[in-house]
């Protein structure tokens, strides 16, 4: 939960070296493929697993990681980013629903609409005037962590480093595709990338897609998602307090209000049935 607190100061750092966000997201999924192509030996996976690994792959590898850099990009606070990536639980819970058929009792659908709830506290912050966009680009980063979520429970029986390489691959062709598309110059803003930069986007590839993922999915071969998706509510405590670190990030008052009830909406969600 440090490795994963810590992917949004550190990818902040490099948006503000103007590496291009789209073309950040490529280059640290590409970085996870050419890692983990000698343990996965390009095996094809059973034909049963197909869809949720292309699922998982496109959700987790392209929507998630894009959506992170675009609400950083478009951001100057921090913090909300990182609480509003708490969202995906409730997100994942809905979904669950939907895509698994799993009954959600009243007491979750209370606790789903309270952390909206604080979520929607901490837009009325002054300081987010000029932020909307990048809390709307990270409302979508956490509906899509929580679909891959769901998705990574269909593939628990599938060796970890098959599933995090087709995800780097799926992640790396799609969203280098995108950035020649939308950012255009591939070649040359690779080629601007500074040293700083690329230690940067090593970090977020090594430490937190291979390090901080590899240890959770091996977590899920052993427990239960609901033993291990509640430790997600620290990641929040750590990030911004690097945020305060990095970047001294003060927390206004409806930050905290807000942040308060959607930590603690995250965690009853995750305890009651």
């Amino acid at each position: 939960m440090v490795a994963h607190g810590s992917a949004f100061p550190v990818a902040k750092l490099a948006l503000n070296n103007s590496v291009p966000p789209i073309l950040m997201a490529s280059l640290r999924m590409g970085l996870v493929l050419l890692i983990l192509i000698p343990f996965w030996r390009f095996r094809i996976p059973p034909k049963k697993y197909l869809n949720s690994l292309i699922f998982f792959s496109v959700s987790m590898g392209v929507m998630v990681y894009v959506f992170m850099n675009l609400s950083l990009y478009y951001s100057t606070i921090i913090s909300p980013i990182i609480l509003g990536s708490q969202l995906a639980i409730p997100f994942g819970i809905l979904a669950s629903s939907f895509i698994l058929k799993e009954n959600i009792s009243k007491n979750k659908w209370i606790l789903i609409f309270t952390s909206f709830l604080g979520i929607l506290i901490i837009f009325f912050d002054p300081k987010l005037a000029n932020n909307f966009i990048g809390l709307f680009f990270a409302s979508l980063m956490a509906l899509f962590f929580g679909l891959a979520q769901v998705y990574s429970r269909l593939l628990k029986e599938l060796d970890t480093s098959m599933i995090n390489a087709c995800t780097g691959l799926f992640g790396f062709i799609i969203l280098i595709m995108i950035s020649y598309l939308i950012e255009g110059n591939t070649l040359i803003n690779i080629k601007s990338i500074e040293t700083e930069s690329w230690m940067l986007i090593f970090y977020q590839a090594i430490i937190v897609s291979l390090c901080a993922h590899l240890l959770m999915f091996y977590l899920y071969k052993f427990y239960t998602v609901g033993k291990i998706f509640p430790f997600y509510s620290l990641f929040p405590i750590f990030g911004i307090f690097l945020s305060y670190i990095i970047f001294g990030e003060i927390p206004s008052f409806l930050f905290v209000l807000g942040g308060m009830i959607v930590i603690s909406s995250v965690i009853l969600l995750n305890k009651i049935k």
